[in-house]
């Protein structure tokens, strides 16, 4: 992880949001223009499978993903996915601790400050369907979306605060069921001010209405942390959290996950914005904070 030096204020005001809309931002130089309608539904069904074109207007086009129906206020609905026309961009919005924590994209800045457009794209009632059935339609969409628009530079996701180029997602190749942690969930690393504390954190998961990860702890190197957390999210997603407070995971020794070593999970509220459930891993004498829950 890059060295950042900048210190930010924690801001835990607000409610933890629940059932989000899934946000993406596709970061263009140039104004481009809104494919046609047959080519988009052409697109769209190659990625999603069948779907429905039931809006196409200059500001915005919509599809229903007609291969996934959810229970919405006891209706059973398809998700929507919508399209908005390139626009201008604002990239003021997004702030520096965002930035700080844009670790797989180091051209963020250059980015940033040269695309001055962006075609926004949506999920709707998405959050109705299982974790593993909106995670693969989101992905899906994503891919669509880049077919669609050659000129994309690079794609922000609103919710986890992370960004890749956009070759870089094309390039891809990972397994599916692992595109959305991989894209759409970002592992983020604090230095506590003052303290040798340090925290990683995840940002991204509720999208899929399951918890978040927390370590908060010292004399631990936090590349291990980091890719503790990674295995972590990839079981709780295969499994839908099958973890219950009190629960123990496997932890740390000599760099690899081990049974060797116990780590205790405990839910609670997050330390680090925005407000949100993650589960707190507790990481023995590592950690910090003064938490203690062996008992």
């Amino acid at each position: 992880m890059e060295e950042i030096n900048e210190a930010f204020k924690q801001d835990l005001s607000g409610e933890p949001e629940k059932g989000l809309v899934f946000v993406m931002q596709l970061l263009m130089k140039e104004k481009c223009p809104t494919p046609g309608k047959d080519e988009m539904t052409a697109v769209m069904q190659k990625h999603l499978g069948k779907v429905d074109n039931f809006s196409y207007s200059p500001e915005c086009v919509g599809f229903a993903a007609e291969k996934y129906t959810a229970v919405f206020q006891d209706k059973e609905v398809h998700p929507l996915l919508m399209v908005t026309e390139c626009i201008e961009s604002k990239p003021e919005n997004i702030d520096a601790f965002t930035r700080s924590q844009m670790w797989d994209c180091p051209e963020r800045e250059q980015i940033l400050a040269e695309c001055g457009y962006q075609v926004v794209a949506t999920d709707m009632l998405g959050g109705a369907l299982a974790a593993a059935d909106r995670s693969e339609l989101l992905m899906d969409y994503l891919e669509a979306l880049l077919e669609l628009y050659p000129s994309c530079e690079a794609v922000y996701f609103q919710n986890s605060g992370k960004m890749f180029t956009a070759e870089r997602i094309r390039s891809q190749n990972i397994p599916r069921e692992s595109r959305f942690i991989y894209f759409a969930v970002n592992v983020r690393f604090f230095n506590i001010e003052g303290t040798d504390d340090m925290i990683v954190d995840t940002l991204g998961m509720s999208v899929l209405a399951l918890p978040d990860l927390q370590y908060h702890f010292h004399g631990f190197d936090p590349n291990h942390v980091v890719n503790h957390a990674y295995n972590m999210l990839s079981y709780i997603y295969e499994n839908d959290c099958p973890i219950k407070n009190g629960d123990t995971i496997d932890g740390i020794e000599n760099g690899r996950m081990s049974m060797n070593v116990q780590w205790k999970c405990h839910f609670e509220e997050s330390l680090i914005q925005p407000p949100r459930d993650v589960i707190d891993i507790y990481m023995n004498e590592h950690s910090s904070g003064g938490r203690d829950y062996q008992n």
